[in-house]
C-alpha cells in the first residue's frame, strides 16, 4: 500500500512537467508547420538546453535549423540524438544529411572529411532500416557525385537504386533515371524517367522527365510531357513551367 501511495504521489508531482513539455512541443510544432523556423528555435532552444533528453524536441530543433540552413547547429542536435540513440536510422540519416549540406559550403579540404562522415552515417542508416527510402536516395546521389578516389561508384549507386525499386517502384525508377542521366546514358535515363511517369504520374515524375528533355535541348518533348501532366493533375506549378519554357 505504501509503495502504491509513493507511485501515485510521484506521478502527480511529475504531471506538471509532462504537461509543460507537451505544451512546448505543441507550440513549437505549430510554428514549424507554419514555416516560422526562427520562432520554433526560440521556443525549443532553452527547453532542449534544460531537458537534454527530449528526443522529439531535439529532432524538431535540428529540423528547424536545417530549414534555415544553419548546418553547424543542425549537426549538433542530430549528433546528440545519434549519441543517445545509435540504433535510430532516421537520426543517422538526418545527421548525415546535415554533414553533407555543410560540405557543399566548405572548401575542398574541409569538405572531404564531412562527405566521408556523411557517407558513413547514410550507410549506417541503411543497415539499421532496410526500408528507409530517403537514405537510399541519399546514397544513390552520393555515390554518383563522389569521385572514384573518394569511393564514388556507379555500380553501388545502381545497387541502392535497385533496393529503392523493391521499396517503391517510382522512387527506384526516378533514382535510376537520375544516375543514368548523371552518367550520360541518354537511352537508359529516358527509359527509367518514362517508367517513373507511367507508374507514379506525379508532379515530380513529369517534371523530372521534362527537365531531362530540356537538358538535351528537346524542348517540344519537354512541353508535351508537361502538358500531359497538367491535363492529368491540374497542377499550377506544371503550368508555370510550361509558361517559362514558352516565353
Amino acid at each position: 500500500m505504501r509503495c502504491l501511495l509513493i507511485c501515485v504521489i510521484s506521478t502527480v508531482l511529475c504531471l506538471p512537467n509532462i504537461l509543460f513539455s507537451q505544451q512546448i512541443l505543441v507550440e513549437a510544432q505549430a510554428y514549424f508547420d507554419a514555416k516560422n523556423y526562427n520562432e520554433t528555435i526560440s521556443v525549443l532552444k532553452p527547453f532542449v538546453v534544460t531537458t537534454k533528453t527530449n528526443f522529439e524536441a531535439m529532432e524538431l530543433l535540428g529540423d528547424a535549423y536545417s530549414h534555415l540552413k544553419v548546418w553547424d547547429s543542425a549537426i549538433v542536435e542530430y549528433k546528440n540524438l545519434v549519441v543517445i540513440d545509435d540504433e535510430n536510422a532516421n537520426y543517422h540519416y538526418k545527421y548525415g544529411g546535415a554533414l553533407a549540406m555543410k560540405a557543399l559550403k566548405a572548401d575542398k579540404m574541409s569538405a572531404i572529411p564531412l562527405i566521408l562522415d556523411a557517407k558513413s552515417e547514410f550507410l549506417k542508416a541503411s543497415e539499421l532500416d532496410e526500408k528507409h527510402i530517403e537514405t537510399r536516395w541519399a546514397l544513390v546521389k552520393l555515390y554518383m557525385e563522389l569521385p572514384w578516389v573518394l569511393g564514388g561508384s556507379t555500380s553501388k549507386a545502381i545497387q541502392f537504386a535497385n533496393q529503392l525499386i523493391a521499396l517503391s517502384e517510382v522512387d527506384g525508377y526516378l533514382a535510376k533515371g537520375y544516375l543514368y542521366n548523371k552518367d550520360g546514358d541518354y537511352k537508359q535515363a529516358k527509359f527509367y524517367y518514362k517508367q517513373a511517369v507511367e507508374v507514379g504520374q506525379s508532379k515530380t515524375c513529369y517534371t523530372e522527365l521534362a527537365n531531362f528533355y530540356l537538358k538535351y535541348q528537346e524542348k517540344d518533348k519537354a512541353l508535351t510531357i508537361l502538358r500531359t501532366g497538367f491535363e492529368y493533375l491540374k497542377d499550377e506549378e506544371l503550368q508555370q513551367k510550361i509558361e517559362e519554357i514558352t516565353q
